[in-house]
């Protein structure tokens, strides 16, 4: 009795994986392919680095007011550089 049940437990959990293994999950779609350059903590160091540079080169420049000054224009250049690097990998990186 105890056989018995052993060979069928064994034997439903071979039908099981054989089913598992037999089916081909997403076969026919294409991969996709994710963008290194993008993402958040890239964006969010981009920027902030960008703002750093800023602040640091109007502080130097203008005192207080240079430095925010030269923040706001950091942090603006480190965004338009994010994107340019996301679309840049975008393009060399191109599906046909």
């Amino acid at each position: 009795m105890y056989r018995n049940r052993v060979l069928r437990t064994l034997l439903v959990l071979l039908l099981m994986f054989s089913f598992a293994l037999s089916v081909p999950v997403a076969s026919g779609q294409r991969r996709r392919y994710r963008n290194p350059e993008a993402g958040k903590k890239k964006a969010a160091k981009r920027i902030g680095i960008g703002t750093a540079i800023g602040a640091g080169a109007g502080a130097l420049i203008g005192g207080r007011k240079g430095a925010l000054i030269g923040a706001g224009v950091g942090a603006g250049s480190g965004t338009v550089y994010h994107y340019h690097k996301k679309r840049k990998w975008r393009h060399r990186h191109r599906r046909y």
